[in-house]
């Protein structure tokens, strides 16, 4: 999962992720990240600023409210029921991600520095 590092709102998603999640197998670097960047370039994601969570799965690449939804299939109950909003046309959800993110900082600010996790959880970056 690839997310915007000093964005308050997707750090707090990257926690709750972490928190909830089932397996525990979902991987994260931040896309301001030199991996971040590599990772956008191999998989040819053409990224207009950091307006987008990206989660790549199985070598298929998930942006934005697909990237949200897809993410919920790996949550423990009941998070993971909110993958059932898949059935919502892709241009209203991508329509409501972007309104939010393109608020996101005027909303929930963002930090100076990317977020650093806790010990605990160091293992499920990469840099």
């Amino acid at each position: 999962m690839l997310f915007d590092g000093i964005c308050n709102l997707c750090n707090g998603f990257v926690q709750f992720v972490l928190s909830n999640e089932k397996d525990s197998d979902i991987t994260f670097a931040s896309l301001q990240s030199e991996t971040g960047q590599k990772l956008l370039k191999d998989f040819k994601v053409t990224q207009k600023g950091l307006e987008s969570i990206v989660f790549i799965e199985n070598g298929k690449v998930y942006e934005k409210s697909s990237a949200v939804l897809k993410i919920t299939k790996h949550l423990k109950m009941p998070w993971n029921l909110a993958s059932g909003f898949a059935i919502v046309p892709q241009f209203l959800s991508n329509g409501i991600y972007d309104l939010v993110a393109k608020n996101r900082y005027r909303m929930f600010g963002k930090k100076e520095v990317c977020w650093i996790p806790e010990p605990k959880w160091k293992n499920r970056f990469i840099d």
